[in-house]
């Protein structure tokens, strides 16, 4: 497999190996002290060791402070890291989370305030107004997409509220975009990224926003996501399967400029309350909503399940979701992953207040949620 390189929205070189080349790329723009962000389970294992092994001629600091749904605790240590090391660039390596972490670190080292004083619906957000450090992404899963993401998504560290850093200056650089690290991903762990990045590019092409060079990526990374996520899951070392799921992924986080919906809505939910993975939960609630959503745009399920290669055409796509959830090892409701009747009103709360549902393709009132919601239990 060859590398490629092309710019959508940022510069991305995509194959094989191509985590070898950050250390060349940083010093050929005279940067040589990085930290490099990540997180404490991709910490301990070899994946990491290896991937430093490519970074000799760096003097390079390791934070992997970075832990569950990320904390502005932990961008605020991280931050801390920076300025102790001295560092002149930030390396993100890792999921979602890692890098998301990664994108703001060097925002909160060299401006004011705490990192969530710059999220977008701060009653008086910070402007983002000096220059940021050099940063450069390598996802390690294929789900958020969150490497050629222009916002970083923060929980506030007591209530868990997700909240939203959003500029064109957290944009990476550069992505090297390598699928041999997603290799060692549990099967777990890539039927649940792989669930989040095919929701991805599906809600945003059912968004109603216009934005047609979107809704051709999203038809296209729902195409390349369906065909490949079961054998990434069945077979962890095919390397073709790997590339198309973190392709997919690359491909939902572009289209998602356009918004999201309902499902993420829930999503963000039950990662507040809950605890739950984010991909996780997305694939706990997508066939629940996508049934509801279906009769507000037909002819867009048409076109899902024509390039999935759903039989029995846009009717049958959410009965398709959910057998596909099967085919991966995802089971079973939200009961059965620990969700109580009990905090139904605490969920329905933070996705009726959560911007996702805006563009769903159907109006969703309060009461809509809670019967989302009470049908996935």
């Amino acid at each position: 497999m060859s590398l490629n390189s092309f710019s959508f929205p940022t510069a991305i070189r995509f194959g094989a190996g191509a985590r070898r080349e950050v250390a060349a790329h940083l010093l050929q723009n005279g940067l040589k002290r990085p930290l490099l962000v990540t997180d404490r389970a991709l910490a301990a294992l070899p994946v990491l060791d290896e991937f430093k092994s490519h970074l000799g001629a760096l003097d390079v600091a390791v934070y992997s402070g970075v832990a569950g749904n990320p904390v502005a605790s932990q961008v605020m240590q991280g931050a801390a890291m920076y300025k102790a090391h001295g560092a002149d660039c930030v390396i993100g390596f890792g999921g979602g989370a890692a890098l998301d972490v990664a994108k703001v670190v060097g925002l909160a080292a060299t401006h004011e305030g705490g990192i969530l004083d710059y999220a977008w619906d701060h009653p008086k957000v910070r402007a983002i107004d000096k220059p940021l450090p050099y940063f450069v992404a390598l996802p390690t899963t294929a789900g958020t997409g969150s490497e050629v993401g222009r916002s970083s998504v923060i929980s506030e560290d007591e209530s868990h509220l997700k909240r939203v850093i959003f500029s064109s200056l957290l944009l990476a650089k550069i992505v090297f975009a390598d699928p041999e690290l997603t290799l060692a991903l549990p099967p777990n762990v890539t039927a649940a990224t792989g669930m989040d990045a095919l929701t991805h590019n599906i809600e945003s092409y059912l968004s109603p926003a216009y934005h047609p060079l979107c809704d051709g990526i999203a038809l296209e990374g729902a195409r390349i996501a369906s065909r490949s996520i079961v054998r990434a899951v069945a077979e962890p070392g095919h390397l073709q399967a790997r590339s198309d799921m973190m392709m997919a992924s690359m491909m939902g986080a572009i289209a998602f400029q356009k918004d999201l919906g309902a499902v993420h809505a829930c999503a963000h939910a039950l990662g507040a309350v809950c605890d739950l993975h984010h991909g996780l939960a997305n694939a706990l609630m997508i066939d629940t909503v996508m049934a509801w959503n279906l009769e507000a745009v037909p002819e867009k399920f048409d076109d899902l399940a024509h390039v999935c290669k759903v039989p029995g055409g846009g009717k049958a796509f959410p009965a398709w979701l959910k057998s596909l959830k099967e085919r991966i090892g995802i089971r079973g409701t939200l009961a059965s992953h620990g969700v109580t009747p009990q905090q139904i009103p605490k969920l329905v709360d933070i996705a009726v207040a959560d911007i996702c549902h805006k563009t769903n393709p159907r109006m969703c009132t309060r009461g809509d949620f809670e019967r989302l919601f009470d049908r996935a239990m």
